[in-house]
């Protein structure tokens, strides 16, 4: 049985109402609707979300790139969740040779990775140069007391503010920032508090 590290999803073994692995579903399906040519999902984990996306989106995409840094989870995904379009790797998000290495895409998916990275920098770098021009970036965080601050989750390295979050991005031609709260992802309504944001950005 796979060991559930960090804060893996594994749909299979959890119950289908599970707050968390509903929230992560949620942010797959915002993001599919812009699933078209190659796509890169950087911190798949166990490949559930890559495998929404080809199932629903197989004739608009080239392929999948499905990246992760664990190599126990990606064995779990290539025999759990296989599809033709995707190819599962081992690799590290904060290797500055990721664009090197994987070239460009059309769409980039990260969801729930950058609050696990001490080297912010050089992955939000490899982001904008694995995204071709005129490319979609869509990621998400959930928001905290910011950078360099402590947090209460255990596998986090820091927690963003919103503000942090938005200035992420200056270098994007176009960007539209949403929030979302359990499975409601939407524009921000004034007054209301929301746990996580997402971004999504075009080069």
């Amino acid at each position: 049985m796979l060991n559930l590290t960090g804060e893996r999803v594994i749909p299979e073994m959890m119950d289908p109402m599970n707050g968390m692995l509903l929230e992560h579903l949620a942010r797959y399906y915002f993001a599919m609707e812009y699933a078209k040519g190659r796509v890169l999902d950087i911190s798949c984990g166990t490949g559930y979300g890559s495998k929404i996306i080809a199932k629903a989106r197989k004739a608009f995409l080239d392929e999948i790139i499905a990246v992760d840094n664990h190599e126990e989870t990606l064995q779990y995904a290539k025999a759990k969740h296989y599809h033709p379009l995707i190819q599962y790797l081992k690799m590290d998000a904060e290797d500055p040779k990721l664009p090197g290495t994987l070239g460009q895409f059309d769409l980039i998916i990260s969801f729930e990775t950058i609050e696990h990275l001490a080297r912010e920098k050089t992955f939000t770098d490899n982001l904008y140069h694995m995204l071709k021009p005129g490319g979609t970036l869509i990621l998400s965080t959930p928001f905290g007391a910011g950078r360099g601050q402590p947090t209460n989750e255990k596998f986090h390295v820091h927690q963003l503010t919103e503000k942090e979050f938005i200035d992420l991005f200056d270098d994007y031609s176009e960007k539209a920032f949403y929030y979302q709260r359990s499975v409601l992802v939407e524009p921000k309504r004034e007054g209301k508090r929301y746990p996580f944001g997402i971004a999504v950005c075009k080069k």
